[in-house]
């Protein structure tokens, strides 16, 4: 029996009422409606709904249920005529079952699933997150994960399967992807400490592959082919615009191009670079001949071998950037905490003695981030918010140093700092993981590198 249902026991206001399913309102912030599997309705057709569901009756009449949505909406789907309905004659009576809910948190051992539904609950006779977390003495955002992650259909089913809140919003995410739910699932299952580097390499997958979609339909609707392949040398069947000439002499233009080829950085991030194709049949000519000089340039296409090298580093700078971002989401974590981390003040002091870039080099937007400040962006000279920020504020300056140091490190360590792994990086790394943090694979090699 739930919490809520739990509570009317020793109620006496509520009335039972047997009303017609198709007349009550429900909230519209409750589980999705796939939910409503066919074996839930076909079962509520055949049986109809056995546990009542608890209701508000308001000023103008209307019913509006509190607990029982999912009941309410399969009934209807079923054709159900009418249906158990408890109803409460006052708002005073939700604010009776807000108490008794918390009190049940707070003295059972509930499990996460039973906690995220219990605030499931609350929130469904208007209470908000914040007083949820007020009264029951967890964070807000503790609070808002849970209802996130139990409003979705995969995010249920991950807390259902003993996940954590945090797993199960993670899973929420990312519900309809297919692939990505059985990585995680499996990540979850074997690896679960890589859970969160794994999931923000999703996301930046995600999203590079998304804005691929958008670039390739942008140049599309512009009646431009996209080319796989393109040059700068006669040789070549696609021409850059950059390497053509027309055919009255002058350098050909972005107008010329009735093609274009896609290219992506090292940062995921796509660009269109124009490209004339079948140049030599429009009348377009070569600026340049291919000419080696002399020296040992490789002929034909690359090996496997190199295929294989050029494809570990392009992968692995993907997975040092996605590692960047769960690293500094860590480190501002650490300095939100009430007391700062153990070994601090030999941490820094050793930083700016053995690797004076970290003083000397910090960026004061990744500091000020990393201290959970809000600044005003600006575009001045250098502009430094933690500098401004210390001049404002005499509290907490050892975490404002921790986070002097921390940005000095991530400076300097770039999208492929695990080739030439230094000192500098395995002291930075192996004293976040000494506090508890959870390396990615691939800066488990620059840690490695010092073994």
């Amino acid at each position: 029996m739930t919490a809520i249902a739990e509570t009317t026991k020793a109620t006496t206001v509520p009335t039972l009422e047997w009303l017609d399913p198709a007349t009550l309102t429900v909230e519209t912030n409750v589980r999705k409606d796939a939910a409503l599997t066919p074996s839930f309705i076909a079962s509520i057709k055949e049986h109809g709904v056995l546990e009542p569901v608890i209701a508000h009756r308001k000023d103008d009449g209307t019913v509006h249920v509190l607990m029982g949505q999912r009941r309410t909406r399969a009934a209807v789907e079923a054709g159900r005529p009418l249906i158990p309905v408890m109803v409460m004659d006052s708002p005073e009576e939700a604010d009776r079952i807000v108490t008794q809910v918390v009190e049940n948190i707070q003295r059972s051992a509930l499990t996460e699933a039973d906690e995220a539904d219990a605030y499931h609950q609350l929130s469904l006779i208007g209470v908000s997150a914040a007083s949820i977390a007020k009264k029951t003495g967890r964070t807000k955002t503790t609070v808002e994960a849970a209802l996130k992650a139990n409003a979705s259909e995969a995010g249920a089913a991950a807390l259902g399967k003993g996940c954590t809140i945090e797993e199960a919003l993670i899973m929420s995410e990312f519900e309809g992807d297919e692939e990505a739910t059985q990585e995680l699932e499996s990540v979850i299952m074997d690896e679960p400490d890589q859970l969160f580097h794994v999931a923000q390499q999703l996301r930046d997958h995600r999203d590079r592959a998304e804005a691929l979609t958008a670039l390739i339909a942008e140049l599309e609707a512009t009646g431009k082919a996209i080319v796989e392949d393109a040059g700068h040398y006669a040789n070549e069947d696609n021409l850059y615009v950059s390497a053509a000439k027309r055919a009255d002499g002058e350098d050909a233009t972005d107008e010329d191009a009735n093609a274009y080829l896609i290219s992506t950085d090292y940062r995921g991030e796509h660009h269109a670079k124009p490209v004339i194709t079948g140049w030599a049949e429009l009348g377009f000519t070569a600026k340049h001949e291919r000419y080696d000089g002399g020296t040992a340039v490789q002929k034909g296409p690359m090996t496997d071998e190199q295929k294989a090298e050029r494809k570990t580093l392009i992968e692995n700078n993907k997975l040092m950037l996605s590692a960047t971002t769960i690293r500094r989401q860590w480190v501002t974590a650490l300095l939100a905490k009430k007391q700062a981390p153990k070994g601090w003040q030999y941490f820094t002091v050793h930083a700016i003695t053995h690797h004076s870039e970290t003083a000397s080099g910090y960026e004061g937007k990744v500091a000020t981030d990393m201290l959970g400040v809000k600044v005003e962006e600006s575009d001045a000279w250098a502009w430094n918010p933690l500098r401004d920020h210390v001049a404002k504020t005499t509290t907490r300056p050892e975490f404002s140093l921790i986070a002097l140091v921390c940005a000095g490190y991530e400076k300097t360590i770039a999208k492929d700092s695990w080739r030439s792994p230094g000192q500098t990086h395995r002291d930075y790394l192996n004293q976040l993981v000494t506090w508890g943090y959870t390396a990615s694979d691939v800066e488990q090699i620059i840690i490695d590198s010092g073994k």
